[in-house]
């Protein structure tokens, strides 16, 4: 039985995905909640970015009914020869015109839920997590963003007996990571470029501060019962990040300040599945028409992390790739 917490928190999550076995060991549910301090250029998650709702229109289910144009209280709905049109800067994601609409063509992205609703819910899943050596992942966006539901929301789980893990961006307050941290079992860190004008560039964000942040996990690691754990990840990026000099001084970084505090450093690959999402979202993305990496790229940026310093066994490469192309050598890339 789930005691009920004592204080009304509420978070604005996105989604709630179940049996995922990318975020973190064993089966696992994770938690996205909106809100994000970074604007990555190649963000898989346009959605998340965002901390307050949004409505998309999925054209492929729209019936052209116009139902959701009598119903949307602030008229930033009409209809043009590309389907749909939403007037971006009038809609407030009330979500009334989603409510409405008969095929769900339209939909709210972002929902209020109250601590302890949320708890019930991810605490269904208990029996996969048990058999699986799984828990759940509190994700986004930034989760670090809203600290005290977070650290609330982690708290309830381990009291549970359910393993818990944070994935973060890293730019967020200290003050908010320390927080969090006693009640993550593992930490998931995002480092995606070590050349700060190139980190500013792609992301918006301050690597500087994202670095000393991953300085303060790996000393509550060192000096604390939690977390246990971290993985860093990296995204390869075609043309961005994806370069041998970025991956090698990554690497050489890690190898430099982490020590044996490191469990795991990915390399994920580039996929190109949410382009639909951008256009749902009526936002233009500069990766739309951008290839997966190939595994012969993938394995190459595998070789240079893995001399870059560090120990070699701790690092492994992640997620699709495109077949290798029959004539040329683009496999090849400029390593320097």
């Amino acid at each position: 039985m789930i005691e009920l917490t004592a204080k009304k928190y509420s978070a604005t999550v996105l989604e709630i995905q179940r049996m995922s076995t990318e975020d973190g060991p064993g089966l696992r549910t994770t938690v996205f909640l909106k809100g994000c301090s970074l604007k990555c250029k190649w963000c898989h998650n346009p959605e998340s970015i965002s901390g307050t709702p949004q409505t998309q229109w999925v054209g492929n289910r729209c019936i052209g009914c116009k139902t959701c144009l009598g119903i949307c209280v602030n008229r930033c709905l009409s209809f043009n020869e590309n389907g749909l049109d939403i007037n971006r800067a009038k809609c407030r994601g009330c979500g009334t015109c989603a409510e409405a609409c008969p095929s769900t063509a339209l939909e709210l992205m972002g929902e209020e839920w109250m601590l302890d609703d949320l708890l019930r819910e991810v605490a269904k899943d208990k029996a996969y997590f048990d058999k699986s050596m799984g828990g759940v992942t509190i994700s986004g966006g930034e989760p670090a963003l809203q600290p005290k539901f977070v650290t609330e929301f982690l708290k309830g789980l381990k009291e549970m007996g359910i393993q818990t893990a944070l994935d973060t961006c890293g730019l967020c307050s200290a003050s908010s990571l320390e927080m969090i941290l006693p009640y993550a079992t593992m930490v998931l860190f995002d480092l995606k470029e070590i050349d700060p004008v190139k980190h500013q560039e792609f992301t918006g964000g301050d690597l500087d501060k994202i670095l000393r942040n991953l300085l303060l996990i790996r000393d509550t690691i060192r000096s604390h019962v939690h977390p246990k754990t971290l993985w860093i990840r990296t995204p390869i990026i075609p043309g961005t990040t994806d370069r041998h000099d970025n991956i090698r001084n990554i690497g050489r970084y890690l190898a430099d300040n982490l020590g044996n505090t490191m469990d795991r450093w990915e390399l994920c690959s580039f996929n190109n599945l949410c382009k639909d999402k951008y256009q749902r979202l009526g936002l233009e993305w500069e990766y739309e028409n951008s290839d997966l990496m190939t595994e012969s790229e993938m394995d190459a940026l595998l070789s240079t992390a893995r001399s870059s310093g560090i120990n070699p066994d701790l690092v492994m490469w992640s997620g699709s790739t495109r077949l290798e192309e029959e004539t040329g050598n683009k496999n090849e890339q400029n390593i320097v």
